[in-house]
C-alpha cells in the first residue's frame, strides 16, 4: 500500500524548499498543505519561534497532522535556556504535530557515515564544508550579517572545500544559468565548491517514519 501525505501538513525551514518543491512534483509528497517558514532562521532563535509556532497552528487547523521539517540540535541553539531543545518546541503543540528525525538539513539527506565517506572520497577526508541546494539558492538568508570577515573565519578551514548535497540536479542547472554567481559564491568563501549528486532515498525515509508516527499517534488518541 503507497503511503499518502493527503491528511498531513509539512511545516519546514525554507531550505528544504527544493527538495520538498521537487517530490511534490514527483507526486511523492501528495499533499497541498505545505508551509515553509525564513531560510536561515538557526541565527535568529526568537524569530524562528514565532514562526514556526504560528505556520504550526495553521497547519494544525488545516490537516490530522503535521511534519515538522526542521534539524535538532544545529538549527536550534537557545543561549538563554541551554535545556530547551527544538524537541521540546514540538512537543508542546500535542501528538498531532512530530518532527523529522535529523540534527541539521545535511542530515536530511546523507547519514554521518555517507557524509564521512563523500568527504573521503571528493577530499582525501580532510574537513568538509556540506551544504545542501537551499544553502546556494537562499545564501542571502542563510548566511544573513555575514560579511567577508566571519566567511574567512569559517570556510577557509574547510581544506576539502564546500559540498552541495545535490538530489535534484540543482547545481548543473545553477552553474549554467549563472556561472559568474557560482565563482562569486566560491570567492566569498574562500574554498571551491562541487556538488556531490545523491539521492532523496533518506530524505523520504524520514518523511515516511513521521507519517508512521503521525498514523500510530492517531489511533492511540482514537
Amino acid at each position: 500500500m503507497t503511503q499518502s501525505f493527503s491528511d498531513t501538513a509539512i511545516v519546514a525551514c525554507g531550505t528544504m524548499r527544493p527538495e520538498i518543491e521537487f517530490l511534490t512534483a514527483k507526486n511523492f509528497i501528495d499533499t497541498d498543505h505545505i508551509y515553509f517558514t525564513t531560510p536561515g532562521l538557526h541565527q535568529d532563535i526568537r524569530e524562528l519561534e514565532r514562526q514556526l509556532g504560528k505556520t504550526i497552528e495553521k497547519a494544525k487547523s488545516r490537516a490530522k497532522g503535521v511534519i515538522v521539517v526542521y534539524g535538532g540540535k544545529y538549527c536550534y541553539v537557545n543561549a538563554d535556556e541551554p535545556t530547551r531543545l527544538m524537541a521540546n518546541v514540538i512537543s508542546e503543540y500535542g501528538p498531532e504535530v512530530v518532527r523529522i528525525q535529523a540534527s541539521h538539513c545535511m542530515g536530511m539527506l546523507a547519514g554521518q557515515d555517507e557524509m564521512d565517506r563523500i568527504a573521503q572520497e571528493v577530499a582525501g577526508g580532510e574537513p568538509v564544508w556540506f551544504m545542501t541546494p537551499g544553502w546556494v539558492k537562499f545564501r542571502k538568508l542563510v548566511f544573513k550579517g555575514w560579511d567577508k570577515g566571519i566567511a574567512n573565519e569559517n570556510f577557509p578551514r574547510h581544506t576539502g572545500g564546500a559540498v552541495v548535497l545535490d538530489g535534484i540536479g540543482f547545481m548543473d542547472d545553477y552553474m549554467e544559468k549563472d556561472p559568474e554567481g557560482f565563482l562569486e559564491y566560491c570567492d566569498w568563501m574562500g574554498i571551491p565548491m562541487q556538488a556531490y549528486p545523491i539521492t532523496l532515498d533518506r530524505f523520504k525515509s524520514l518523511l515516511t517514519d513521521q507519517l508512521a508516527v503521525l498514523t500510530a499517534n492517531q489511533a492511540a488518541i482514537q
